[in-house]
């Protein structure tokens, strides 16, 4: 599967939108998902990303070791290698696709006014 690098702006912004969530590897929900590298426990998180007068809501998998302390809604944070992995299926006869987003860990940002 093609992966992706997201080439950012330095306009760019990202803030969280929900708390953490782990990643099952099976649909009862009994396993994790890890990362097949380090054996860490996967999560998903939505984020907003900002950039040029628009905005998107994102869901980026992070391993449990790339989520810092103090994560919650409306927190500034930045995606550090921010990968995208587009992929597609056929599930019940109808293709699905879309992107995967996956980063290795989200750096805690100071809000704009208190970086003036």
């Amino acid at each position: 599967m093609a992966r992706i690098r997201v080439g950012l702006l330095p306009t760019s912004s990202f803030m969280v939108g929900t708390l953490p969530v782990p990643k099952y590897a099976d649909q009862e929900k009994t396993q994790f998902a890890t990362d097949r590298e380090t054996g860490a426990k996967l999560y998903t998180i939505t984020l907003f990303f900002m950039e040029e007068g628009r905005a998107e809501a994102l869901k980026i998998t992070v391993p449990e070791t790339g989520l810092p302390d103090g994560l919650k809604p409306g927190v500034p944070v930045m995606p550090v290698e921010l990968f995208a992995t587009p992929w597609a299926r056929i599930f019940n006869g109808s293709l699905s696709d879309g992107i995967a987003y996956r980063a290795d860990r989200l750096d805690l940002m100071a809000p704009a006014a208190e970086a003036a």
